[in-house]
């Protein structure tokens, strides 16, 4: 009986092999450089040369620097906000789509929303710094139609963060959509029944039957949501901003990008990514927990 189990098996187990080899090589092996975060490295020497040990030195120097303040603020501003739009404009919208009664636009509409999605941020960066154009884009043409001056978006730091934080919602709204829509059809249509025999209109029904039903997901969705909370979005902002906008705009990626790969100050680039993939593993750990004892919620 076990030798049958095991030959059963055998193939599923050699068809997840690649998959686990591919989390090995690039995502377990490369948490050993996090040693560099400890030392004076010199890449000359190797990983595993004689390395200067300094301890907390460079998360010392990080914290120490001037703008520091302004990174951890532009970074937190800006992925919060993000966390949260990107929560309530796909639940909106699936809710809206799911009232569509028409297949075929409603097919069209999820396909033109989602989209964007698919694209790079290179292109979009393209496109957007066309289209925001203070002197000929085509938003600032619309505003100069009614009679307000044109607004540099990607070169006023008033504008740029919330300039970033619309187009990531603008692009990735129409993923989630898609998800909500799946947790809504998943819901028993007699308890739709139910709530119409009992007199409740749609508003009402999206209240009780609708947003109770996609709960799960919902939940799902913020606690994942809750470990990017200091990935404020590289992609997207190392091709949108300028040195003009560092003071609103620059984020920990950015600035371990400049420090690291332009400065070559490798160890205070990887002291700045522990630091952020451990307040990530606090967030995640207390946002599951959380979820478990106020909603009931476990992954596994």
């Amino acid at each position: 009986m076990q030798k049958k189990i095991l030959n059963r098996e055998i193939p599923l187990h050699l068809m997840i092999l690649p998959g686990f080899l591919f989390l090995i090589i690039f995502s377990y092996l490369p948490m050993g450089g996090i040693i560099i975060a400890f030392q004076k490295f010199i890449p000359a020497k190797g990983l595993f040369g004689d390395q200067i040990w300094i301890g907390l030195k460079n998360f010392q120097y990080v914290m120490s620097l001037p703008n520091f303040n302004d990174i951890m603020w532009n970074t937190l501003y800006i992925a919060v906000m993000k966390i949260i739009l990107g929560l309530l404009v796909p639940i909106v919208i699936s809710i809206l789509l799911n009232e569509v009664k028409n297949s075929a636009l409603k097919r069209g509409v999820q396909t033109a929303i989602y989209l964007p999605h698919f694209l790079s941020w290179v292109v979009l960066g393209g496109i957007f710094i066309e289209i925001l154009s203070p002197n000929d884009g085509l938003l600032n043409q619309v505003i100069k139609l009614f009679g307000f001056e044109s607004i540099f978006f990607l070169g006023d730091n008033k504008w740029f963060p919330i300039t970033m934080i619309l187009s990531d919602t603008w692009k990735e709204f129409g993923y989630g959509s898609i998800i909500y829509l799946a947790a809504i059809t998943g819901i028993n249509p007699d308890l739709y029944e139910s709530a119409q025999i009992d007199g409740a209109n749609r508003w009402k029904q999206t209240l009780h039957v609708t947003l109770p039903g996609m709960q799960m997901v919902i939940v799902l969705l913020m606690v994942l949501n809750l470990g990017n909370l200091l990935n404020a979005g590289f992609d997207q902002i190392f091709n949108l901003y300028s040195p003009i906008v560092y003071q609103s705009g620059d984020i920990l990626d950015t600035f371990v990008y400049r420090i690291g790969l332009l400065d070559a100050q490798f160890g205070v680039a990887t002291a700045v990514g522990l630091f952020k993939s451990v307040i990530a593993l606090v967030l995640v750990s207390v946002s599951y927990f959380v979820a478990y004892k106020v909603a009931d919620y476990r992954i596994f």
